[in-house]
Formats: structure tokens, C-alpha cells, sequence
């Protein structure tokens, strides 16, 4: 799922369960139309020509819900399957938005994988052939002084992976202040558990990885926040925990501490999700029902924040698991070994 923060609307594709229809349904926020065409979005004149030249005929389902919302200015959460057409949305959108005139950074897009930003560079160098748009993918494994390089000539798009990006802007090389789209990925995982007792353990083996950031561990009751807390503490693993039985001053003074970075990991439950901007999201439990799955994961991710979700999934939750993936058309696939890279 790719998050693009550009002002409020969440166009959402969405698959009906199987036993109504096989078939994918798109569900649109109010106030957002299906553009059925490239020539009626108000597309620069020669980026359609490279639209045309890259193969397109026609915007998918998800371009023609999002397109337009993202180049008027607005914020947009855009969710879709693989294959249906987000990077060349992206691609089209930055096209559409940069100045080529100027030569500074005006789009910054973050992916969680070094394939995936080289990709997304090349669909814009692509697309953007011609408008002679100038994009370059700053990754991992890449000489730094070729990035160096390339910055100081002047691009403006960048499509990099965090840590190489956070790098660029540390030394001052990749200059922000002209950046006026940006686009994040959210990455899903799950870990197969074939029983409760095995979630703890689980947890405590990914301690390591929660504390390199800030990460949110969500239950779905009050009794089990407070289980999970005092079991973790039992163990040495210095947590930090909130619910609604707790006093108003108590959890003031908690959220303080954690958006403070005094505490780095936080159990909690859905009611205190709002507010909570993390890297990594922890579903200990999947939620009782499916609108919450996007509350929580959307707490990552935001504000430069690379966003990564993961999922415990039991033997009899993997019905559940699809049915989230079904209902938001996404795909979460099992976690990697290196997830500790992604975050």
C-alpha cells in the first residue's frame, strides 16, 4: 500500500467478498469522481505524449480515482494491488506537479525496497521523456558520490530508500525546501503463529527490532494490554502501556513520554490509535473488524516515517487475514528475515 501525502481524501479499492462476486468493486471517498480519461485530467500537452508512448490507452481504477485529487493539492491515502497500476501513478502525478524549469528537489518519494525506487525512477524517466524531467534513485548499495553528483546537477525528483535519502539530506546535498509532493510506502507483513503462546515469544524475539524505532503493538482488549505489559516487564523489556480504564493525567503523561521518545515501544488498544505516529505498527492481535485494520496500520508511515506493519497471524486468524486483504484489495505477504532493514 503506497500512502501519498500531497490536504482530506482516501480513495479506497476495495474486493467484495468472494461469496457475493469475484470481481474487484471500487469504493470512492465523496467528492471523488472517476476520471475515465488522460485528456480530461488537464495533463500537460507532451506528458500525455510520453503517457501514450509508454503503452497507456486508458487510466486504470486506481488512476482514475487518484490522479486528480493528488495534483489539485489534496493529501491522499491510495490503496490498491499489485499490478494495477500505482507506480505509474505516481510516476504521472510527479510528472504533472514538477517544474522543469527548476532545477531543486520538488518530489521525494520513499520506498521500502532499493528494486522498487529504481523502478519508480525509471516508469518517471519514462513517462516523463517528453518534458525532459530530471529523476534519480538514491539507494543503498550505489556509489554515494555518484549521488552526490547527480544532486548537485540539479534533479527534481528523487526516488530513494530512507536510509540512503535521510544520508543525502544530513549532508545537506538532496535541499528540501522546495519539496511539494511526497509519497511513502507502507509495508505489510505477517508471521505465522500456530498458537497464542507462541505471539510472546515471538514478540521478544523482535524486541531488538521494535526499539531501533518507535513501534505501537496494538490488543484488542484492555485485559490483554495489561497482560502483555506486565509479562514483557516480567522479562526485562522496558514497555509502556495505555487504555481507557487508565486516569486522563496517567495517559497524558504516557503519550508525553512516548511522542517525547522516552519510551520507544507502546501496547495499547484501537481507542487511543488517533494521535500515534510511529515506523512500525505491531497487530499482537488482528482487530475484531476490518475498518480498524487501516486505522491501526495508518499510524505508520506518516511524517517521513517508513511504515511497516506487522501482523501475528494464528493457525484459525488466516481466514481473517484474507478477508483484510480481500476487503482493502492489498496484498500482505510473510515477513522477511531483514525486516530490521525496512524499518
Amino acid at each position: 500500500m503506497e500512502a501519498v501525502a500531497t490536504g482530506s481524501v482516501i480513495p479506497a479499492n476495495r474486493r467484495r467478498p468472494p461469496m457475493e462476486e469475484d470481481r474487484l468493486v471500487f469504493e470512492t471517498s465523496k467528492g471523488v469522481e472517476p476520471i475515465t480519461s488522460f485528456a480530461e485530467m488537464g495533463i500537460k500537452d507532451d506528458l500525455l505524449r510520453g503517457i501514450y508512448q509508454y503503452g497507456f490507452e486508458k487510466p486504470s481504477a486506481i488512476q482514475q480515482r487518484a490522479v486528480l485529487p493528488i495534483i489539485s493539492g489534496r493529501d491522499v491515502i491510495a490503496q490498491a494491488q499489485s499490478g494495477t497500476g500505482k507506480t505509474s501513478m505516481i510516476a504521472l502525478t510527479v510528472c504533472q506537479v514538477v517544474d522543469t524549469k527548476n532545477s531543486e528537489v520538488q518530489a521525494l518519494i520513499l520506498s521500502p525496497t532499493r528494486e522498487l525506487a529504481a523502478q519508480t525512477e525509471k516508469v518517471i524517466l519514462a513517462i516523463g521523456d517528453y518534458i525532459n524531467i530530471q529523476a534519480h534513485a538514491c539507494i543503498g548499495g550505489k556509489s554515494v558520490g555518484e549521488d552526490i553528483r547527480k544532486l548537485e546537477h540539479g534533479v527534481q525528483v528523487v526516488s530513494g530508500t530512507p536510509g540512503r535519502v535521510c544520508d543525502m539530506i544530513k549532508r545537506r546535498t538532496l535541499r528540501t525546501r522546495a519539496i511539494k509532493l511526497l509519497i511513502l510506502g507502507i509495508k505489510q507483513f505477517f508471521v505465522a503463529v500456530e498458537r497464542e503462546e507462541w505471539k510472546f515469544d515471538t514478540l521478544c524475539d523482535l524486541y531488538d527490532t521494535l526499539t531501533i524505532t518507535q513501534a505501537v503493538i496494538f490488543c484488542n482488549t484492555k485485559r490483554k494490554v495489561d497482560w502483555l505489559t506486565n509479562k514483557m516487564r516480567e522479562h526485562n523489556f522496558t514497555v509502556s502501556s495505555m487504555h481507557g480504564d487508565m486516569p486522563q493525567k496517567e495517559r497524558d503523561a504516557i503519550m508525553a513520554e512516548f511522542r517525547g521518545g522516552t519510551t520507544r515501544v507502546l501496547i495499547t488498544t484501537d481507542v487511543w490509535a488517533r494521535g500515534l505516529d510511529v515506523s512500525l505498527v505491531i497487530n499482537y492481535d488482528l482487530p475484531n473488524n476490518r475498518e480498524l485494520y487501516i486505522h491501526r496500520i495508518g499510524r505508520s508511515g506518516r511524517f517521513g516515517r517508513k511504515g511497516v506493519a506487522i501482523n501475528f497471524v494464528k493457525s484459525d486468524d488466516i481466514k481473517i487475514l484474507r478477508d483484510i486483504e480481500q476487503y482493502y484489495s492489498t496484498q500482505i505477504d510473510e515477513m522477511p528475515m531483514n525486516v530490521a532493514d525496512l524499518i
